[in-house]
């Protein structure tokens, strides 16, 4: 037997949403239901093996191909902008980039350059190119709603899910950067080694997304 496919999932929510479609397909997850503290684990009745990573993380083992494809979100891929195939839109972890300032403050006007803070500095420089704007990226790690509020910047880009953190801290979105999912990537040597597993497999997964 051929080794195993190996798919990384991104921990925390989209695993269990992967797993919960896997499962819908009809393989048996118990293993990686029942994991404790292992990392790699079989899915019983196929070959194949899931490797559970951090969503940076995630991209690099595909990239490198030490697995065959992984499922992370549209905001990493964008990010982190590696070579691979990206699949299928799994339709699941939806949320959006947006821009977002203090309630009723003017972001657009003036000539001075706007500060935007971000953990995404490679999403808002982009985005703001494509809107012809220069403008300083200060990168963030922690909490990027405290930016505004303590004046190190004009605007955040940042995932917004519901707003409530936004809304809490006296910040309103004021434009919707782009839709974010989970997607299916693949690694580019693994479509040519094993394109007829990897076909097979993406197509059961577009058959059982949504419903």
């Amino acid at each position: 037997m051929d080794k195993p496919l190996r798919i990384a999932l991104t921990k925390g929510r989209l695993e269990k949403d992967t797993i919960g479609l896997l499962e819908k397909i009809g393989y048996d997850c118990t293993q990686v239901r029942e994991k404790g503290r292992r990392l790699i684990l079989p899915i019983g009745g196929a070959n194949i093996e899931v490797v559970l990573a951090k969503a940076n993380d995630v991209i690099t083992y595909v990239e490198h191909g030490v697995c065959d494809m992984g499922v992370v979100g549209k905001d990493t891929i964008m990010e982190m902008q590696g070579k691979f195939f990206e699949m299928v839109d799994l339709g699941f972890g939806k949320c959006k980039f947006a821009l977002a300032t203090k309630k009723g403050s003017k972001f657009y006007g003036g000539y001075n350059v706007k500060t935007i803070a971000t953990k995404y500095p490679n999403v808002t420089r982009n985005y703001f190119e494509s809107k012809g704007m220069d403008v300083e990226i200060v990168k963030i790690e922690g909490s990027v709603e405290l930016a505004p509020l303590l004046e190190l910047s004009d605007a955040i880009v940042d995932i917004v899910e519901t707003g409530t953190t936004l809304k809490e801290n006296g910040l309103e979105v004021i434009e919707d950067v782009c839709p974010i999912s989970a997607r299916l990537i693949v690694n580019m040597a693994s479509m040519k080694m094993r394109q007829s597993e990897i076909e097979a497999f993406v197509k059961l997964i577009e058959e059982n997304i949504g419903g």
